[in-house]
């Protein structure tokens, strides 16, 4: 093995080295100054890092390749922006992490200088876009901001702490954490969680100010493994917003076909950001694909609950053939 032929001393060094320009976007001379490293030691531990495969290349689809459909979209249903991204057919889970460092060319090029961000954190897709982000120079965001509870086994509420905060490292701004449940089982239990915590009623009403959200959507069902019932709905829940007629939720808001917010006792259990809040985020951007999601996608494009849509070729061309 290629890894062999380094000692656990070097080994150490080349991780470090490595986190510091991938994951805190350092550039090299600042890891020299950092370690106590020659600029070339640190370039020499880059490479034996690659060599090694402790980092890993991913490809990053360019925004661009898809204008004519994009464009038909846009017009059609009154989109800000439409980025179709060729996925490659790959698994859902390899799907939405391509689209969401494809969103990282989208984001890089934002006005973000005193603006407020909100970051559904525990959503795959926006995890793989913040890690595919490097420091953004003199970005100088006001807030980002995480826009519902923790949902998921404890690794998961971990890797969406992790994600709020590297964001707001990136773009030089103070993260507002929501650590409470994303779902309670109670209202009372709701109201005592929020009594209790100053920090999350700050950061719910910080939600009233946003700029930019980052929306996650998602079907009536569970969308991973690592989702279980205890702070997220069960899927008897799932089935009543269902027989109510909800095609799926908004950051955990259930919306029918149309758009249109159902009403029910679940809306009152949600720790996090409502409907009437997302509504005045100038942009509203999702990252979506995967037939399971194609109705879900149309439905919050409808509402105008997203303005700004990342997507692949098939759910494209299904928004294509739909009506408004």
């Amino acid at each position: 093995m290629i890894q062999d032929k380094y000692d656990l001393e070097q080994m150490r060094m080349m991780v470090k080295v490595s986190h510091l320009y991938h994951n805190r976007g350092m550039v090299q001379s600042e890891i020299s100054q950092t370690l106590g490293l020659s600029q070339a030691r640190v370039s020499r531990l880059l490479s034996a890092a690659a060599e090694a495969n402790i980092i890993r290349t991913v490809v990053v689809p360019p925004i661009g390749l898809n204008t004519e459909i994009e464009d038909q979209i846009e017009k059609k249903f009154g989109l800000l922006e439409v980025h179709v991204v060729d996925t490659m057919g790959g698994t859902d889970i390899e799907r939405a992490e391509t689209l969401g460092r494809a969103l990282g060319n989208i984001f890089i090029i934002l006005p973000l200088k005193d603006k407020v961000i909100g970051l559904t954190s525990w959503s795959r897709s926006m995890r793989k876009f913040v890690g595919s982000l490097n420091r953004f120079p003199h970005a100088k965001a006001q807030a980002v901001v995480e826009l519902v509870g923790g949902v998921g086994e404890p690794t998961l509420q971990h890797e969406a702490t992790n994600a709020t905060a590297r964001l707001a490292t990136v773009i030089d701004a103070e993260a507002k954490f929501l650590r409470v449940p994303g779902v309670v089982s109670t209202m009372e239990m709701k109201d005592a969680i929020l009594q209790s915590d100053p920090h999350a009623r700050l950061t719910l009403e910080a939600m009233d100010k946003l700029d930019i959200a980052l929306v996650g959507i998602g079907t009536c069902a569970f969308r991973s493994g690592r989702v279980s019932e205890g702070n997220f709905f069960s899927q008897e829940q799932f089935d009543l917003a269902k027989s109510k007629g909800a095609v799926g939720e908004v950051n955990l808001r259930f919306i029918d076909e149309n758009g249109k917010p159902i009403k029910s006792e679940l809306d009152d259990l949600v720790i996090g950001i409502s409907l009437d809040q997302l509504a005045k985020a100038e942009r509203r951007i999702a990252v979506s694909g995967g037939v399971e999601k194609h109705e879900i996608t149309l439905a919050a494009i409808r509402g105008g609950w997203i303005n700004v849509l990342i997507t692949d070729e098939e759910t494209a061309e299904y928004l294509i053939s739909q009506s408004i």
